[in-house]
């Protein structure tokens, strides 16, 4: 039915391109936790009008069997800017398929009528009481590609066993109704709502209970960069800032509408650091800002760099950054609350590869700090949980620049992040302390934490296995873990693939074990944690490293080679990337 991919694939046959058809049309997309995301364009498995329609029928089954209210409750859909000529695919096309689809079924569709961030669809199935979320956006990923997002009624994204029950149901509905194309049909449907002016107006009440300073901010001086990289933040945080009362912030001119062919970027990832902020650097120093924000182009992630002394500027981790927010945060509630006991029901999380600083804070103040597995859908479905139980859930974030700092949207959200960012910027400005200052101060109060994260590229599965395998059966013996790293020595062990933990009294991890990905954790005795797993969209083996210092221990200069020291050892003892023709991280 759609013309465009027809003919893709009619010039690849004439073409005699075998291995490119094979490619689009062997096999079909997986339907996981994280929903779909792959390349646009013809065949199976990519995303394309067909590919979106059969999704959709499988998941719309799966909610008619879960929810008896499915048809008095509905779903949202949301989208964002991207678009793919050659194939005519696009996320707004691809949501309003998937719209037609549920209508089709008699189930009321609130239908953004406009992009909007992703933080907006989980705030939208939270505040309207809904079955469940779509979002059709493929985050930072390169240009060809999109994605399909889904939320449950909790507000978080799906879990297991929801991505199996969907998939199945998918497989199960291939054949299109025929309904599910009419989109023209659909949009004049009296099912069919457009909730964009009331989300925006609710989700901007909603963070307001989370600025602290307005008259700070009313009057600060400070000035600061924001870029959207051709995404959809701009005109949102623009409406963050308002909402707060801060001055807007200057916006990167060529990167401020959206443009799905991401013109003056490689990748529009703000987690690769200096490429993408070339232009915010630029903006900034001709305007004599001295902080600079970046969205990813669903504006779910937030960056931040400050201009230093020297004049050289200095891009926060997503770990530096997750310091700053949890003190911040965590400082506001308490000049709030002067109940010494309300501390008590007080909860912060982090992803288990995420820097334990949070616990370090919440050991000194008496909060609670809880880890999870990798991902927002872990932090946002046990968010969920704490909250149902009366908890109060301040905080959550990943190092992924993922920051998830108020309980009306549980999952990452850049716009609210870049709001409370700016009033943490403006309030340091008011006592004269800079954003990497207070980042000093923070870990001289609570202890340094140093991480180090990086990846090996490598294509062989049997390789990978083998590698975690040997880890497995340390000296030959079978389920034996290696007691030392070169000279480092190992305290606890923690497999996530085969559930052992060597610090629980019955040898069980708390943590869901999963043995579909590998991923192992050694805690040293130094006070270094290293994880080592595998990625589930790339060819790579990931490490995470950490190392946590005692407060007081300030040597800054001995952490950092020991902590350098430590990574070697792994690599070398651990990874044996000659051995095993591991490709690093390209520079």
């Amino acid at each position: 039915d759609n013309p465009k991919t027809a003919s893709m694939v009619q010039e690849m046959v004439k073409d005699g391109a075998t291995e490119a058809l094979k490619k689009c049309l062997s096999s079909r997309m997986e339907f996981g936790t994280a929903g779909l995301r792959a390349a646009m364009g013809p065949g199976t498995s990519c995303m394309n009008d067909l590919t979106i329609i059969q999704t959709t029928q499988g998941f719309c089954c799966y909610l008619e069997q879960s929810f008896g209210d499915l048809k008095e409750r509905g779903v949202v859909i949301g989208y964002d800017a991207r678009a793919h000529p050659p194939s005519g695919g696009g996320s707004k096309r691809f949501a309003s398929l998937a719209a037609a689809v549920f209508i089709s079924r008699g189930v009321p569709v609130h239908l953004f009528s406009d992009i909007t961030p992703t933080p907006f669809v989980p705030f939208a199935v939270s505040h309207l009481g809904l079955c469940a979320g779509i979002m059709v956006t493929a985050s930072h990923n390169p240009k060809q590609d999109n994605g399909y997002k889904v939320y449950w009624e909790n507000g978080a994204q799906i879990v297991s066993p929801h991505d199996k029950g969907i998939s199945k149901a998918i497989e199960e509905n291939l054949k299109p109704w025929p309904e599910s194309w009419n989109t023209e049909e659909a949009s004049k449907s009296s099912l069919m709502k457009d909730p964009y002016e009331e989300i925006h107006t609710q989700y901007f009440k909603a963070i307001q209970t989370h600025c602290h300073h307005r008259e700070i901010n009313k009057s600060s001086e400070v000035k600061i960069v924001h870029t959207s990289v051709h995404g959809v933040g701009h005109a949102f945080v623009q409406s963050a800032f308002k909402a707060f009362d801060l001055h807007p912030p200057y916006a990167v001119e060529e990167q401020k509408d959206p443009d799905p062919e991401f013109p003056t970027v490689k990748y529009p990832n703000p987690e690769e650091g200096e490429g993408v902020l070339t232009l915010s650097f630029a903006l900034a120093d001709r305007v004599g800002a001295s902080v600079v924000l970046a969205n990813d182009p669903d504006a779910d992630r937030l960056a931040m760099a400050e201009k230093q002394q020297n004049g050289q500027w200095r891009v926060f981790t997503g770990n530096e950054l997750g310091a700053l927010l949890g003190w911040w945060i965590f400082r506001c509630w308490k000049e709030q609350n002067s109940d010494a006991a309300a501390v008590k029901n007080l909860y912060m999380l982090s992803s288990t590869v995420s820097s334990k600083i949070l616990r370090a804070i919440a050991l000194k103040e008496g909060f609670h700090f809880e880890e999870t597995l990798t991902g927002f859908k872990w932090m946002g479905n046990r968010a969920k949980d704490l909250l149902d139980q009366g908890k109060m859930v301040l905080f959550a974030f990943e190092e992924a620049i993922g920051y998830m700092c108020s309980p009306s949207v549980l999952d990452k959200d850049g716009v609210s992040a870049a709001a409370i960012a700016g009033e943490m910027v403006s309030y340091l400005a008011t006592e004269n302390i800079s954003v990497s200052q207070q980042l000093t101060t923070i870990y001289e109060e609570y202890g340094y934490h140093l991480s180090k994260n990086s990846y090996f590229i490598c294509h062989d599965q049997t390789v990978i296995r083998s590698l975690f395998d040997r880890l497995r059966n340390s000296g030959g013996q079978k389920n034996s873990y290696p007691t030392d790293c070169g000279a480092f020595s190992i305290s606890t062990v923690r497999d996530l693939t085969t559930g052992y933990d060597s610090n629980q009294p019955d040898k069980k991890a708390v943590l869901p074990t999963s043995s579909s990905s590998q991923m192992i954790t050694f805690t040293f005795s130094n006070g270094g944690v290293a994880t080592m797993r595998t990625s589930g969209t790339e060819p790579k083996i990931k490490y995470y490293t950490e190392l946590c210092a005692a407060p007081g221990n300030s040597d800054v200069t001995h952490l950092k080679k020991e902590l350098d020291d430590l990574v070697d050892a792994i690599i070398e003892n651990f990874f044996e990337p000659e051995k095993n023709k591991l490709q690093p991280k390209p520079e």
